[in-house]
Parts: structure tokens; C-alpha cells; sequence
């Protein structure tokens, strides 16, 4: 039995699909090992969005040659399709799958094994053609709706790594969430590059979830990150369901309208906080995250001003920053008034601890309040950790709960770990499943 260990970078599109790849190797009799083991394979699956990223998959790629300068070394994703023609001249590595030939990989490591000649691309293409993973590397259970995007952000590279937008079919993704909740999953992640604009025949997002929301099971759904266009205000109604997560991490990227403007994105600072503003009108413990980048070239102390004051004003849960990394091939590589990598770490230094300010604040609102916790790791001491509808971690200081299950919860507390995490203390224990 060959040893396989896998190692993701970046979005949750990518785990979506390691998670597939992982379970295919599983079913063909391969063992899945953790990524600081020797193993006979490693498959690598890489992001391209920013330098950072670019730096984080080389490390891995260094870090599996170091680990078996033997094992075969299968290195995909973003990076793969962005760096393609670089990365097959790197001798650390013995093949290079594109994100259209991903769904390929076990058959890339099958066809090597028997002595073949192996090309990536001589097999399909195909971005929807993942089965079902009833083993994965998560407690949730992530499902891939659509892949690409059309918007072509001056800053984002990810059209050109993704390729142009496309929607999976409605059945397709119905049948595929029915199978991994027969599996056990208590809960499923919709993933895709632009989820708003998911369309399919007579389906766009807003019916595509609602009639997720009308399947059968005692499952939640969560919304992964999606931007704030293509969807109507009508959409925000679905949250009356109680079977659809109250919180969205909706990318913001700036609170200028200048600079949103010259990113070229879809809506204004002005619709944002118009969003922000019906979804804590009519959900008032709704978890509103987002993404923000700090130093877009031409930002002006003021236009890093109008960020910090709509970041306080909106209150979100939580905040990804993100110092600006020039993208080769981007319109934004050419624009003028670039900013020294010193303003950048200042600037976002000073929004992180805003950030942290707005998250505690958030977070303490939920003392006295309740929470249906999802088991999901544990920690030293056996108590059980996870997440509640509103996906804040919540910590229980009890022992024997059983992983994979729903737990009510009051909050009676914060104790602040790694960051600021709850204290739940259960109300009662319910028949749930099981994985």
C-alpha cells in the first residue's frame, strides 16, 4: 500500500478539490499520511494570488523534496497553471497538472506506477468532475458550484488561473450534497470563485440555495466567500431558514470609491455598507466578514481613512488584510503611484488592530446568548471545540462529546487563545447524527 500525503494552499475551492483527490487515492487503496511524513507521493495544491502564496507553495515543494527526494512529486493548482512551463523545469518536482486537468491526478500517479508516458494533458478536461468525498481532511463538507470569473479586478490574477466563469448543474450539485450528507457531513460549504454570479439554465444563486435549503436531512449550509454583486436583496430573506448559516464573508477590498473604482469592482463602498446595513437590520447577530487590501496603488491617506472608518462603522466579525502584491499580466502591474512596502505595513498594522477591536466587541455581544455548536476538533485536555451557525469558535469544557455532532450551547464567557474564542456551556444534548 503506496503512502499519499497532500498539502492545500489557499481558498476553499482548492480544499473542495483536495478533499475530492484525496478521497479517490483513498478508495484505490492508497494511504493518506500527514504532510511532514515520508510518503511515496505528494501532491502539492498550490494558490498564485499573491506573492506571499507564490513564496508558501515553493516552501512545499522545497519541503517534500526534503521530506523523500524519491517520492513522486505531483504539484497542481493555481500556481501550476500560472508558473506551468517554470515549474517543469524544476527537477524537485515530476508533474505539473493544471487546474483543468485536476480531477487527472490520481490517474497522472496510476499511469506513472505502470510505466507509462505521462502527459497531464492528455486527459480531459474537466473542473465539475470530482466525485462525491466521503473521507476528507475536514469536518464540513465543501461543495464546488461554479469555478472562474468574469470580473477581471485590475489587481486579481484569478481569471487567467481559473479561466472564464462557468456554473455546474443544479442536479449535479443537489445529488452531490444528498450523497455526503448519507455520508454523515452535519454540515456543507458552497465553494466557487464568484458564487453570485452562478448560473445554470433557469438557476441562478438565489433559487440554486433555495431549493439547497428544501433537501431533505439534518444539515446546515454555510455560504463560502462570495462578492457583493450578482445577487439580489431579495437573497437575504433565505436566512429566515434555519438550516442556512447567518453569516456571509462578503469581499469588500476597500472603502474608497476611488480606489474601488480603479480595482475595477463591481459596486461601490455606498452598496456595500448598504448590504452591511440590511443584514444587521434584519439579522441583528448576523456574522458579516470580509477581505480588505491595504496599499492598492494611488491610495491616498484619506482613501486608507475611508477604509478604517467603514470597517468601524460596519462592525465586522472578522477581516482578512491583505498588503497589495503586484500580479504580472494584471492592469494594476501598470498603474502609477505604486506604494513603499513601509505605508503598506503601516497601514496595515493600524487596520489589523482595528480589526481585533471590532472582532472582540462582536464576539462579547454573544455572552448569555445561545449557539448550536459543531464538533470539530479537541484539544489536550479532551474538551471539544467548534463552531456555532454564526461561525465564531466556541469552546466546551466538557469531556466525552462526540465529534461531528450539534450541540446547544449558551455562551457564558470569552477567553482569548490564539484569538478571542467562546465559552459554551450546553443546555441539553440532542439526537444528532453521527459520522
Amino acid at each position: 500500500m503506496k503512502k499519499v500525503a497532500f498539502k492545500t494552499l489557499g481558498c476553499r475551492l482548492n480544499l473542495y478539490e483536495t478533499d475530492a483527490i484525496a478521497s479517490e487515492f483513498s478508495k484505490n487503496n492508497y494511504r493518506i499520511v500527514d504532510f511532514g511524513e515520508d510518503a511515496d507521493v505528494f501532491v502539492i495544491n498550490t494558490c498564485t494570488v499573491t506573492n506571499q502564496s507564490d513564496q508558501k507553495s515553493r516552501q512545499v515543494i522545497n519541503q517534500a523534496s526534503k521530506l523523500n527526494k524519491d517520492a513522486l512529486t505531483i504539484v497542481t493548482g493555481c500556481m501550476a497553471t500560472n508558473y506551468k512551463e517554470r515549474l517543469q523545469e524544476s527537477d524537485k518536482i515530476d508533474y505539473v497538472v493544471d487546474n483543468e486537468h485536476k480531477t487527472s491526478v490520481l490517474s497522472v500517479v496510476e499511469s506513472h506506477y505502470q510505466g507509462h508516458e505521462v502527459d497531464p494533458d492528455q486527459f480531459e478536461k474537466d473542473v465539475f468532475g470530482f466525485a462525491p468525498a466521503e473521507e476528507t481532511f475536514h469536518t464540513r463538507s465543501f461543495i464546488k458550484i461554479q469555478d472562474g470569473c468574469d470580473n477581471f479586478c485590475t489587481f486579481c490574477i484569478v481569471p487567467k488561473v481559473r479561466g472564464r466563469a462557468i456554473s455546474r448543474p443544479a442536479e449535479e450539485i443537489f445529488e452531490n450534497i444528498r450523497q455526503v450528507v448519507d455520508f454523515g457531513y452535519n454540515e456543507i460549504v458552497l465553494t466557487g470563485v464568484n458564487l453570485g454570479r452562478y448560473k445554470h439554465k433557469d438557476y441562478d444563486f438565489e433559487k440554486l440555495v433555495e431549493d439547497i435549503l428544501r433537501i431533505e436531512g439534518n444539515f446546515r449550509v454555510r455560504i463560502s466567500s462570495i462578492e457583493p454583486d450578482g445577487y439580489s436583496e431579495s437573497f437575504f430573506r433565505l436566512f429566515q431558514n434555519s438550516k442556512l448559516a447567518p453569516h456571509m464573508h462578503i469581499c469588500l477590498q476597500s472603502g474608497s470609491e476611488d480606489v474601488l473604482l480603479r480595482m475595477r469592482r463591481m459596486y461601490t463602498a455606498k452598496e456595500f455598507e448598504q448590504i452591511a446595513t440590511k443584514l444587521k437590520t434584519d439579522y441583528p447577530n448576523f456574522n458579516l466578514t470580509t477581505d480588505l487590501i491595504v496599499g492598492f496603488p494611488g491610495e491616498t491617506e484619506e482613501d486608507f481613512n475611508k477604509t478604517l472608518d467603514l470597517t468601524k462603522k460596519i462592525g465586522f466579525g472578522h477581516v482578512h488584510t491583505f498588503k497589495y502584491s503586484v500580479r504580472k499580466g494584471t492592469r494594476a502591474e501598470r498603474m502609477q503611484d505604486h506604494i513603499p512596502e513601509k505605508v503598506k505595513t503601516e497601514r496595515s498594522g493600524i487596520l489589523r488592530k482595528v480589526i481585533e477591536e471590532t472582532k472582540l466587541k462582536y464576539r462579547r455581544s454573544f455572552i448569555g446568548k445561545e449557539q448550536t455548536v459543531l464538533i470539530e476538533t479537541f484539544d489536550k485536555q479532551g474538551f471539544a471545540k467548534g463552531y456555532g451557525e454564526n461561525y465564531i469558535p466556541v469552546l466546551i469544557k466538557e469531556q466525552n462529546l462526540e465529534h461531528n455532532n450539534f450541540y446547544p450551547v449558551k455562551i457564558s464567557g470569552i477567553e482569548t487563545l490564539d484569538e478571542p474564542v467562546l465559552i459554551g456551556e450546553i443546555i441539553k444534548i440532542t439526537n444528532s447524527l453521527s459520522k
